[in-house]
């Protein structure tokens, strides 16, 4: 008689039972025992980054640290300075030796959010600490050996990165040792009433509720029909909302506002033509979201604007001419020295966050 493989969630935050997240129960079971990388493929939303810690928590590195790095989130100098650490002098605002990321992992676990955005420039440099286990910190010419596992999530296919010469093929073959494809919300439907009651119960001893409120039929057929192009991160939302504005504990489909609002905006002198193309009103318009936008504290609101606005135009035209200075710097109609200061204030501003997102955070109570 053949062995049945029993099957169960890895974590008691991965929740479902549809046919594809079983598929993914029984690779993360087996992959996890093991010491080879591991590629996690999906779109946004579908739970990357609790597969990749329910990996390490059922792993023989469990009691080691596990370290999550977002690679779009930062600069490509600023991720270099992250993952690998630098040394006093090595660039302006270096003040002080700082251990990476890496480093930081060592016995344990990092996990690489969203790998298809690093830049040719690091993909070398990762490579090298996958094949040699090695790597030097910036500004350094100290060899620096880890014993650290890798996990690396995208949500692009690489292949196809790979095939346009975005993406490094031995870098690629060296991360999908054991590639892990999380399904979109919208083809594990039959989860979606377990997911709903998750987050019901999170969000209501969140909020304090006396009671857990009920999905009524009408609630559970309308979340059923939604394709959810934001996964279960968008789930999970839908369901806090409906928690926070619910009416003594009465949940109200109307409430769940899935609908993706459909603003037009349209030209100042009202010919109907879209506001892709009349940039006063799109400045309007960003000007109006800002003045009601949370800011930081001691920020002021002219600062928040101007300077967000003046950032995202210069790091734009920035990848525009390749990065190049000197181009950027005409398109801009901008001294290339202004360019250059402007550039490291924004890497400054970003260690700043880099230094407030390394601060431990507690592990979250999320569902996939």
């Amino acid at each position: 008689m053949p062995k049945i493989e029993q099957v169960s969630s890895p974590l008691h935050e991965i929740v479902g039972s549809a046919p594809a997240m079983l598929d993914v129960y029984r690779m993360v079971q087996r992959a996890a025992p093991r010491s080879a990388n591991v590629l996690l493929i999906g779109e946004t939303g579908t739970g990357k980054e609790v597969i990749a810690r329910a990996i390490h928590k059922n792993s023989v590195r469990k009691d080691g640290p596990y370290i999550r790095v977002n690679c779009g989130a930062l600069h490509e100098n600023l991720l270099e300075s992250e993952l690998f650490g630098h040394v006093k002098g090595a660039f302006t605002g270096a003040i002080e030796n700082k251990a990476g990321r890496f480093e930081a992992a060592h016995g344990g676990t990092i996990f690489l959010d969203e790998i298809n955005s690093m830049s040719p420039k690091l993909q070398v440099k990762l490579l090298r600490v996958l094949q040699e286990r090695e790597f030097e910190r910036v500004g350094e010419s100290r060899t620096i050996r880890v014993d650290v596992r890798v996990i690396a999530a995208t949500n692009a296919m690489l292949e196809e990165l790979v095939d346009r010469g975005e993406f490094r093929e031995d870098l690629y073959y060296r991360l999908n040792v054991v590639p892990i494809l999380l399904p979109p919300l919208r083809d594990r439907r039959e989860d979606i009433p377990l997911l709903a009651e998750f987050f019901l119960k999170k969000f209501s001893e969140q909020n304090r509720l006396p009671l857990v409120p009920e999905l009524t039929d009408d609630l559970l057929a309308t979340l059923k029909a939604h394709d959810w192009p934001g996964n279960v991160r968008e789930l999970e939302n839908a369901i806090e909302r409906l928690v926070v504005l619910s009416d003594n504990g009465e949940l109200a489909a109307d409430l769940l506002r899935l609908d993706r609002p459909r603003v037009v905006l349209r030209s100042a002198k009202g010919n109907g033509n879209h506001a892709g193309t009349d940039v006063p009103s799109l400045i309007r318009t960003l000007v109006r979201a800002g003045i009601v936008a949370p800011r930081p504290g001691g920020v002021g609101l002219a600062d928040f604007l101007v300077g967000g606005l003046e950032r995202a135009l210069i790091e734009e035209v920035m990848r525009q001419c390749d990065n190049v200075k000197v181009t950027a710097a005409d398109r801009l109609g901008i001294n290339r020295n202004t360019l250059h200061k402007k550039l490291e204030g924004y890497e400054q501003e970003d260690r700043k966050l880099a230094e407030v997102l390394a601060e431990p955070v507690p592990a979250e109570s999320r569902a996939v």
